[in-house]
């Protein structure tokens, strides 16, 4: 055991499952995250504080998925997939999160504009669909609001929110803006705040794509929104460390800069 990370000894056993952890204080789930012939690494979401060698590790054979249905609409969940609404638990219609990516080639032409009512962005650095657009900022800016003002004022008809690394006024204040504004009834958040479990903030990214695909699939124009990207970078960084990986710039994992 090396802070978070824990270690045991097993065989067939797949990169990127999920184990659950049972300790005197609960049950955590688990993510593989290195494999050394028969020795698996496990990143555990609760942290390993309470998780004695006498504990055990039950191995799910799959990876992180996410519930999909047209209920998730108005719901916030967190970088684990468990409601942070106190909402009802949604179990059925699960999707796999990371899945294949789109074949270039196959794809068509990105042409449809996304008016967001934001003139820098609307007239100069037009959102098109299928696109992707970083919104570069520095500490102290308001970057958190200008996202909120666009899921409010985007002509789509789903938006996905994925926080990472956020303050807790900032989630609540995601959340009031949304409500107040009218949006909330056809937003869906991923939750990650400051004081969670690290290696939840890793999975937002994945499982706000893997929900905004199944919703373009029906034919709705959806809009994802995450922030913000630097948290996900420490978050990397972090777990790098324990796994005592080499360090690339400013100690960062050399495989953020591919």
């Amino acid at each position: 055991m090396t802070g978070s990370v824990i270690t045991v000894k097993t065989d067939g056993i797949r990169y990127g499952d999920l184990a659950e952890v049972d300790t005197v204080f609960g049950t955590s789930l688990a993510e593989v995250s290195r494999l050394q012939g028969d020795i698996v690494s496990l990143q555990v979401f609760a942290g390993g504080r309470g998780i004695s060698t006498g504990d055990t590790v039950r191995f799910l054979g799959r990876p992180m998925q996410v519930p999909f249905s047209a209920d998730l609409m108005g719901r916030v969940f967190s970088g684990s997939g468990k409601p942070r609404d106190n909402g009802p638990v949604l179990q059925e219609n699960k999707i796999p999160i990371g899945g294949p990516s789109v074949n270039p080639s196959q794809r068509i032409i990105p042409r449809k504009m996304i008016r967001t009512g934001i003139p820098m962005i609307d007239l100069f650095n037009t959102l098109v669909v299928s696109q992707k657009l970083p919104i570069f900022s520095v500490s102290g800016e308001p970057y958190n609001e200008l996202l909120a003002r666009i899921a409010m004022q985007a002509e789509v008809d789903v938006i996905i929110l994925g926080g990472m690394g956020l303050k807790y006024d900032d989630y609540l204040n995601f959340k009031d803006a949304l409500e107040s504004g009218g949006a909330l009834s056809r937003t869906v958040m991923f939750v990650h705040t400051a004081s969670d479990p690290t290696v939840e903030c890793l999975m937002i990214p994945d499982m706000s794509l893997a929900v905004a695909e199944q919703f373009a699939l029906q034919g709705k124009d959806v809009l994802v929104l995450l922030t913000d990207m630097t948290n996900f970078a420490d978050a990397m960084k972090e777990i790098s460390i324990i796994q005592e990986q080499v360090p690339s710039n400013r100690g960062y994992p050399g495989d953020l800069y591919s």
